[in-house]
């Protein structure tokens, strides 16, 4: 790690304070060539009530355990939000590397493979061992943030 990975992984926590999650703050950012590209934090689409706004969490009123069933909860996660607005705004992102608040679940991993990132650091765990098992095999590079 070096001073690059210490700035742009302040920045990730600063992005995962605009999360609209009430249960967990994650903020994700993609950088190439020490340039943010694009950045992304846990929250409701567009145009749906998140659950800061519904005043509720329905994971937490199901008893949802973490790690488990993600499509029960009204944000996108942040890795995938990122990568989309990448998308969106047509910016380049194959060979990049994502910074990510916390290690991303086995539905960002497969984003991330497929968006063609080459390198994920992380400062969280997160109860998702197939996540890792899928970057191993698909040679993405995945760094915990000490």
């Amino acid at each position: 790690m070096d001073k690059w990975d210490k700035r742009f992984m302040e920045l990730t926590e600063q992005v995962g304070t605009w999360a609209s999650c009430i249960r967990r703050q994650v903020g994700a950012i993609i950088v190439q060539d020490n340039r943010v590209m694009a950045t992304g934090y846990n929250g409701a689409p567009t145009g749906i009530k998140s659950c800061m706004e519904r005043g509720k969490c329905l994971r937490i009123e199901q008893g949802i355990p973490s790690g488990t069933r993600a499509e029960l909860c009204y944000a996108a996660h942040a890795e995938q939000n990122a990568i989309i607005q990448a998308a969106k705004y047509g910016v380049k992102i194959e060979g990049a590397t994502l910074y990510c608040t916390h290690q991303p679940c086995v539905i960002c991993a497969k984003m991330i493979i497929n968006a063609g990132i080459s390198r994920v650091v992380y400062r969280e765990g997160y109860p998702d061992e197939f996540s890792m098992e899928l970057f191993e095999e698909a040679g993405t590079k995945v760094e915990k943030f000490e």
